[in-house]
């Protein structure tokens, strides 16, 4: 049971990171509550969803950025798309690069639009990565017959 513990314990220090560094907020939290016994891989399930949206969503602005003729009210649309994704999943970073996104698509800021589809690129592989990690990290604790420990 050393093992569960020393999980459980790796797990709460991982996710408290999560939310000191901002990779998540309080709605991410609000997720997890949702979760129970009834559907346990809920958190799971929605964020598998948001990294799909978010890949379509991140090659359309790509794709839109690379016209001739750019729409900014197409590109808005994409990244106000992805901002509400990223909030609805607690994705703070992601959620706050998207508001700078949007400004700069309200002033036709095409190098400014580039430089934020790269910071959001980057922040979204980011949280990816650290959303993937916790998950692996429940999986362990599971497979090693523990719980997961909720947070505060």
């Amino acid at each position: 049971m050393a093992a569960v513990s020393q999980l459980q314990r790796q797990f709460i220090e991982y996710t408290s990171s999560l939310y000191n560094e901002g990779y998540l907020d309080d709605q991410f939290t609000q997720l997890q509550k949702l979760q129970d016994e009834s559907n346990p891989d809920f958190v799971v399930e929605v964020v598998s969803l948001f990294f799909e949206d978010s890949e379509k969503l991140l090659n359309n602005l790509a794709t839109a950025l690379q016209q001739k003729i750019v729409d900014y009210k197409q590109v808005d649309s994409h990244v106000h798309q992805f901002k509400g994704s990223s909030s609805s999943i607690g994705a703070q970073r992601v959620t706050n690069v998207c508001v700078h996104f949007r400004n700069c698509c309200e002033e036709k800021n095409l190098d400014g639009c580039l430089r934020c589809l790269q910071q959001v690129k980057h922040e979204y592989i980011l949280v990816r990565n650290k959303l993937e990690a916790l998950f692996r990290l429940e999986q362990q604790i599971l497979q090693a017959g523990g719980s997961i420990p909720m947070m505060e």
